[in-house]
């Protein structure tokens, strides 16, 4: 599933595209209209998808932001403004583009499920292999109250007071460490790889609970995850499985990453073991973790 760093490029890659056009037409497809049809809402959350096409017609997006690992294409019209809310989900890929037929990765080009037309004739197209993604027409943010709930960014100037604040609460004591640095209440966008990698680089198991993660260590931690987000961000996202951040492009830092999907440590060559923390699969090393 694509995370912070991952979510900051696509965010970055799609602003020289989209930011000034205007919405003209949606289009939905087949497998998109059956779901509906059928009640289950297939990537269009929130609104049945002739609404969606009459909220989102005519605006103009004027900027796009980043909320942990949600995009927020802000648009406005002649009389209201609005965002359109997008999440990934596990493959989904935004592209940018004058036809479909210019999407190269057969994959993505047989899952487009969304094609918005802008008023110069260019395309924002969604495609979401898996279908696990969504995009929300909302007149404001309070409008879906997940979003409300995410913690600070871990750029910001008080994240890591609140991060600290965060793991003081009783209700984190006796959780995994890796399950709670996960939490986007405790701070955004830290999924399994950062934290994997933020983890390994504090020398912390994973399954150590809160309550035994002194205050250095947790400060520590702290600062080694803003690290390798910041990794992530400078090279382009992690390109494992399904994620691309803006038409097709693949980032580099699986190629960096020194214990998520590892095998042996870097550090002392023991094997790598593996344990589900938070119903997701950890890597760390035994004897470089405590």
């Amino acid at each position: 599933m694509p995370e912070l760093p991952e979510v900051e490029h696509v965010k970055r890659g799609l602003e020289p595209y989209v930011v000034g056009e205007r919405i003209v037409s949606v289009q939905f497809s087949e497998q998109v209209k059956n779901s509906h049809a059928g009640g289950k809402q297939a990537i269009i959350k929130g609104a049945d998808l002739v609404d969606f096409s009459e909220y989102v017609k005519n605006y103009r997006i004027t900027r796009i932001n980043r909320r942990s690992k949600y995009l927020l294409f802000h648009m406005e019209n002649e009389t209201s403004e609005g965002i359109l809310l997008s999440h990934l989900g596990m493959s989904g890929a935004w592209f940018a583009i004058d036809s479909v037929e210019q999407i190269t990765e057969e994959k993505f080009r047989n899952h487009v499920h969304v094609i918005f037309t802008f008023e110069s004739g260019r395309l924002l197209i969604y495609s979401d292999i898996r279908r696990f993604g969504e995009l929300r027409f909302l007149e404001k943010l309070e409008d879906h109250p997940p979003i409300i709930a995410i913690g600070p960014e871990p750029f910001d100037d008080n994240a890591q007071e609140l991060f600290l604040a965060s793991l003081n609460l009783p209700k984190f004591h006796s959780k995994p460490v890796k399950d709670v640095i996960m939490n986007h209440q405790v701070i955004a966008g830290c999924g399994n790889i950062y934290a994997t990698e933020a983890l390994f680089k504090s020398k912390i198991h994973p399954n150590r609970t809160v309550s035994r993660v002194g205050l250095g260590k947790r400060i520590e931690l702290f600062n080694n995850i803003v690290s390798v987000l910041q990794e992530g961000i400078d090279a382009g996202g992690s390109s494992i499985s399904d994620y691309r951040n803006v038409n097709g492009q693949a980032g580099s830092m699986q190629d960096r990453l020194q214990m998520y999907g590892k095998k042996e440590c870097p550090l002392c060559g023991a094997n790598v073991k593996q344990a589900v923390i938070g119903g997701r699969n950890s890597h760390y090393c035994g004897k470089c973790q405590r």
